[in-house]
């Protein structure tokens, strides 16, 4: 089973960046972000293919975050610009260890195999 690892969580002031990164054990198809805030339900994020080619976003983050991986590294990162205190919330890595459909986007937590501890991230106001 492949495990994940996240870093890069913290405190910073609304408008400020933070990068989150998530190691994977070994080789992942389609990773993805999720986040869930205090009450509230898991929801999906950002998502990314394989190769990294294809990315796709929650409408309430485009254009401010940006996903990419390094499969060299068997990294994914979640860059994320312009935050907000309604961006506070436990972020979650997922990889799915199966194959991908070609074409296929994965907006689901039952859609990913693999999950990370999740690493908290506060925006103040």
């Amino acid at each position: 089973q492949v495990q994940l690892v996240e870093s890069g969580g913290g405190l910073v002031q609304a408008g400020g960046s933070l990068r989150l990164s998530c190691a994977a054990s070994g080789r992942t198809f389609s990773m993805g972000w999720f986040r869930q805030a205090p009450g509230k339900e898991q929801v999906f994020v950002a998502g990314i293919n394989r190769s990294g080619g294809t990315t796709y976003y929650a409408n309430s983050v485009k254009d401010r975050f940006t996903i990419s991986r390094d499969n060299a590294k068997n990294t994914v990162y979640l860059q994320m610009n312009s935050l907000s205190p309604e961006d506070t919330a436990v972020y979650y890595c997922a990889a799915r260890i199966i194959q991908d459909y070609s074409g296929t986007y994965y907006y689901t937590p039952g859609d990913y195999d693999a999950w990370g501890q999740g690493t908290q991230v506060t925006v103040s106001p």
